[in-house]
């Protein structure tokens, strides 16, 4: 493996204590590019051909508060895969945020755990008083990767391949882009949307595939909400609203606590693609909190979601969780907020939804093969978290059709990263390809990349390949194929 390590940030955190400073999620302040990379284990594959990006958390400076793991600056790695071979390199993404904080010398925001009133400058995203990290999710379109942030951030590019930055996406509104835009592969469109504390709360919006704005209506609602992530079928957008949101009595006081609204059901707006306001569709369900869609596709009359339904959404202080850290914990901990794996069914000829279960598993952060976006599907995967701490033990692959699953775990203290489907080149089968993670290794202190068959996931990696430093672990990932980031579409 050959290292150029890229001139030092600066950085003035210090030492702590803090779970989520230390163990798997020590934030990694290097950047390097690495050519090369060994192999630990079998053999890279010839018959892929394309990146793999992953978002990061990396706090750089010393927290002006209390400190929340979605508060670290952004990171995006990616490993290239072509040939056989494989390349990595690792970047801050240089927001504007990030480059006043390096000009300053120290954090300039307070964080999600934080009072407004320890920001220094006015702030981003719904919150408002928050750093813009562009820490949470990274998609590809146009053929440029695109790194977002939380809590309706500016959005920043970057080239998928050699990780050049362009700054701030110039199509982005004034309320910003939510964490999860997403893009369908067949037309190459980006579909997004953001909400804010001001009327109408909610927009949605989207780009073609030659990264120009070509829609942006408003969804109306009642006041302001906390939808984190949106789904997409071939014909319609669906956003939510969803009854976990802030307090409006301590909003009124610039306090942002998250409360659960009894006697309020989720509601769901199915608009058509390139639609107006007057064209949405409410459905109501059962009430929960959603973090992250798996996909929707359209079935006769029915518009089906899948998602992962938290059965306690507001799971409370996490008893067993070191002092001071109960509150923090027990939101970041699946097996407290129990997310399950669920399918939701919109009947738009009679205004109907049913819902149930697909596995009664703790489960979340799922990916498909994307060519499947919008689109019937069959296969699905899942992520296995650890109890009590938001990391990544394993993977299950579901069989939408049977029934079936299979899962494969990492072994003790190695946890991985959100696992993107990867198809051989070629392919024409839904679950010919390769899951493609980031692994950190607790036990010896480093990093590598696995494959995964998809259709034998069990097997366990088909190769493991060394990376250069040990990562801090994360949030979101994307597979792109090279033809995909040269074409726009498929």
């Amino acid at each position: 493996m050959r290292i150029e390590k890229l001139p030092p940030i600066k950085t003035s955190l210090k030492p702590s204590n803090h779970p989520y400073l230390n163990g798997a999620w020590t934030p990694l302040h290097e950047e390097v590019d690495a050519y090369d990379l060994d192999v630990i284990e079998g053999r890279i594959p010839s018959d892929i051909d394309g990146v793999y990006l992953r978002n990061t958390e990396n706090q750089i400076h010393q927290p002006l508060g209390r400190f929340h793991p979605f508060d670290g600056d952004g990171m995006i790695h990616q490993i290239d895969f072509a040939g056989g071979k494989a390349q990595y390199r690792n970047r801050f993404v240089r927001t504007r945020c990030f480059d006043a904080e390096q000009e300053a010398g120290g954090s300039l925001w307070g964080g999600l755990a934080d009072p407004v009133q320890l920001a220094k400058r006015p702030g981003f995203g719904a919150h408002g008083f928050l750093k813009d990290s562009s820490s949470t999710d990274v998609v590809v379109h146009a053929g440029k990767a695109l790194s977002t942030f939380y809590q309706c951030g500016e959005g920043y590019r970057l080239d998928p391949e050699t990780l050049e930055q362009s700054g701030v996406e110039p199509w982005v509104p004034i309320d910003g882009i939510s964490a999860h835009p997403k893009v369908d592969e067949h037309t190459g469109e980006l579909m997004f949307f953001n909400y804010s504390k001001h009327a109408p709360y909610l927009h949605y919006g989207e780009v073609d595939r030659y990264n120009r704005l070509t829609n942006y209506v408003p969804i109306p609602l009642a006041g302001p909400r906390l939808p984190h992530d949106m789904a997409f079928t071939e014909h319609y957008a669906i956003l939510n609203d969803l009854p976990v949101f802030w307090d409006a009595e301590l909003l009124k006081k610039n306090v942002h606590a998250v409360r659960e609204h009894k006697g309020l059901p989720s509601r769901f707006a199915i608009v058509p693609r390139h639609g107006r306001t007057e064209d949405v569709r409410w459905f109501e369900a059962a009430p929960t909190y959603v973090l992250h869609w798996l996909n929707a596709y359209e079935d006769g009359d029915e518009v089906v979601l899948d998602g992962y339904f938290q059965e306690n959404p507001t799971p409370g202080p996490k008893k067993d969780a070191p002092p001071g850290f109960e509150h923090m914990m027990g939101y970041l901990d699946e097996y407290s907020f129990q997310s399950k794996l669920h399918r939701w069914r919109f009947n738009l000829k009679t205004g109907e939804t049913t819902e149930h279960h697909l596995d009664d598993r703790v489960l979340e952060f799922g990916m498909i093969n994307a060519r499947h976006a919008g689109r019937p599907y069959r296969y699905g995967y899942s992520t296995l978290a650890v109890p009590g701490w938001f990391l990544f033990r394993g993977f299950v692959k579901h069989d939408l059709k049977t029934g079936e699953s299979w899962s494969y775990e990492l072994g003790e203290g190695r946890y991985g990263s959100e696992a993107p489907f990867a198809p051989r080149v070629g392919s024409t089968e839904e679950d010919d390809g390769y899951l493609v993670s980031f692994v950190t290794d607790e036990n010896t202190g480093t990093s590598e990349c696995v494959l995964l068959d998809a259709r034998r996931i069990q097997d366990g990696p088909v190769c493991r390949v060394a990376l250069p430093h040990k990562l801090c672990s994360g949030t979101h990932a994307v597979w792109a194929d090279r033809k995909f980031i040269r074409d726009g579409a498929i």
